[in-house]
């Protein structure tokens, strides 16, 4: 049989015919069925090896490594960089303002570097080509498929890429580290081991927790730090909500830890005074969590951390703005739409001799989203 297979308007080749031909004919072929005419071809360095395709290889590579170098500064800053706040004008305030930065423009960097390594390849290094295609309608057939991917090859090896090690190298590095910061970005932030710190680990525990028998009040923020304004059931109206913070005595005077109560992620709680005679379904063991029309729950959605800042007093529902998830208040803060999945902590409560709320104890669950080994609540 002839390698050279004839083929016109009413000649199409048989399988057999298809599996004696090269690659070549087979991307020679792909063009003539796919009715394309190839206007112009040539090759960016008709002479391989000179010292103009030597430098345009140098420069792809060159930012290929610049990608992998600014992805690998990426990875450290986001593991080694000092992230804890700090509050302005203490040492270490400049560093750590600039956490965010750094990982911002490493990261960016090294993926706008791989687009420009990429870009370069495809302008100084392709084959210069100009084809013209008639389109047609309707589904692609076997002979199509088996002939675009000869055809693909055939251009791969158009493209002088496998011969071109020092490209390939940089490339793969440079995607290499690219995919590790992505991971690092996608999984950093949660991992993180729960029981590393036993009962004193930061998610089993939170601000609420009475220490060495002191009373911790329910404190609002008036916007004046050294204010203290604690909180009294007359303070509220029927169908309310204020947000309320952890405060002990210990603490007045102290800006520092005053601070540390209001800002800590997990301290912010909602007060809510249902209107009388609304009728709560309370979880089993949580019954007297409340003080009378008085409800104090978590204001961390469970479902990814955003604040549940809104509340309507019509239909007692709670609601989170971020992703629209409810939460039915008479009914134990339960999630009751979006994509929230487990309740809001309910925060135990009463009223001292002072006729002052303080929490009876810290939060019988961990606060806010969901983490790995933490118990399944209902």
């Amino acid at each position: 049989m002839s390698s050279e297979v004839s083929t016109g308007a009413d000649r199409r080749p048989t399988r057999e015919e298809l599996d004696e031909m090269s690659p070549e004919q087979l991307a020679r072929l792909a063009g003539e069925l796919d009715e394309v005419e190839v206007v112009h071809n040539t090759p960016a360095f008709p002479i391989p090896g000179t010292r103009a395709e030597k430098r345009a290889e140098r420069s792809v590579a060159l930012w290929f490594v610049i990608s992998a170098l600014s992805g690998l500064a990426f990875v450290v800053a986001f593991i080694w960089w000092p992230w804890e706040y700090v509050n302005v004008g203490e040492p270490g305030y400049t560093i750590y303002s600039m956490y965010t930065p750094v990982i911002g423009f490493t990261f960016g960097f090294s993926i706008l570097a791989l687009g420009i390594a990429v870009i370069q390849a495809v302008k100084k290094l392709f084959p210069h080509e100009v084809s013209v295609q008639q389109r047609h309608d309707g589904p692609s057939d076997e002979l199509d498929r088996r002939t675009v991917i000869a055809q693909l090859t055939d251009a791969g090896k158009g493209t002088t890429l496998g011969r071109r090690k020092l490209i390939i190298r940089s490339a793969g590095l440079a995607a290499t580290v690219v995919g590790i910061g992505t991971g690092v970005v996608a999984l950093g932030g949660i991992i993180r081991n729960p029981w590393a710190e036993g009962d004193e680990a930061p998610l089993w525990h939170t601000g609420w927790r009475p220490e060495n028998g002191e009373t911790v009040y329910l404190r609002t923020d008036t916007g004046i730090l050294s204010e203290i304004a604690r909180v009294r059931p007359e303070d509220m109206e029927p169908g309310s909500m204020m947000t309320v913070f952890p405060y002990r005595e210990s603490e007045r005077g102290n800006e520092e830890e005053l601070l540390h109560a209001q800002r800590a992620s997990d301290a912010p709680v909602m007060l809510i005074r249902l209107r009388p005679g609304t009728v709560v379904n309370a979880r089993p063991g949580q019954e007297d969590f409340n003080y009378g029309d008085y409800y104090a729950w978590s204001k961390v959605c469970t479902h990814v951390g955003c604040p549940t800042s809104l509340y309507q007093a019509q239909d007692n529902r709670i609601l989170c703005p971020c992703h629209q998830s409810q939460f039915l208040a008479t009914e134990d803060a339960m999630p009751v739409f979006g994509p929230a999945a487990r309740p809001l902590p309910q925060l135990p409560i009463t009223v001292n001799d002072e006729g002052y709320f303080v929490a009876v104890s810290d939060f019988v669950e961990p606060v806010g989203p969901a983490f790995w080994e933490r118990p399944k609540t209902t």
